[in-house]
């Protein structure tokens, strides 16, 4: 937990930005029965039966203190998938960095091994050697500002039903480029004076 907290206390530095990252399923589904439309003073009625067209996984990125996100959908969330967001994360949205801070859970998909087996060993090595990465700890999910980004972007974009992936990311890219143009930052508040305080029960007794 310290590390994670000592990570967000870090200044501002754009050659290297600090980056948190999380994922979620998200079930596709659609309707039976068109919806009635909303009228004054009348909310729109939907039939609570619906159709499943399968799942998916939302990626989320968010550099909080720059106040930049990037959401995308794919069909499943694999090591190959966290390696090609990865990749494009430090060739395309950090190409200029010296080296991207990632903080994320320790899913066994998100670890430097998912980069060699995506690509050819010289290519996983440079891309690894770019990261530095910590890991949030088991049941503190909290502590990741993406895991809040998530429960943003739910609330915001994702309170309704979506029957294809290609409707759900443009959804997602409306939402990404909305939040983006008002650079809302995230600055952490919670330090580790706090937690020795307010989470001493969760320390090891000596």
């Amino acid at each position: 937990m310290e590390d994670v907290l000592a990570v967000y206390a870090r200044p501002y530095d754009p050659t290297r930005p600090v980056v948190c990252m999380d994922e979620k399923p998200y079930q596709l589904l659609g309707q039976v029965r068109e919806p009635v439309p909303a009228l004054p003073g009348q909310d729109r009625k939907e039939d609570s039966e619906y159709v499943r067209y399968g799942t998916c996984s939302i990626f989320v990125w968010v550099e909080p203190l720059r106040g930049w996100r990037r959401v995308h959908a794919l069909s499943q969330r694999t090591r190959i998938d966290w390696a090609t967001q990865v990749k494009e994360l430090l060739t395309v949205d950090y190409p200029d960095a010296e080296t991207v801070v990632l903080v994320m859970d320790n899913l066994n998909t998100h670890t430097t091994a998912s980069l060699y087996e995506a690509f050819e060993p010289r290519e996983a090595f440079a891309l690894a050697q770019r990261l530095e990465i910590h890991h949030t700890p088991k049941h503190g999910s909290w502590l990741n500002i993406a895991e809040i980004e998530l429960s943003a972007l739910t609330r915001q974009c994702l309170d309704r039903r979506i029957d294809n992936r290609d409707t759900l990311n443009t959804e997602l890219t409306a939402w990404q480029h909305a939040t983006n143009a008002d650079q809302r930052q995230v600055r952490w508040q919670f330090t580790t004076e706090d937690a020795r305080v307010k989470l001493r029960h969760l320390y090891p007794k000596i």
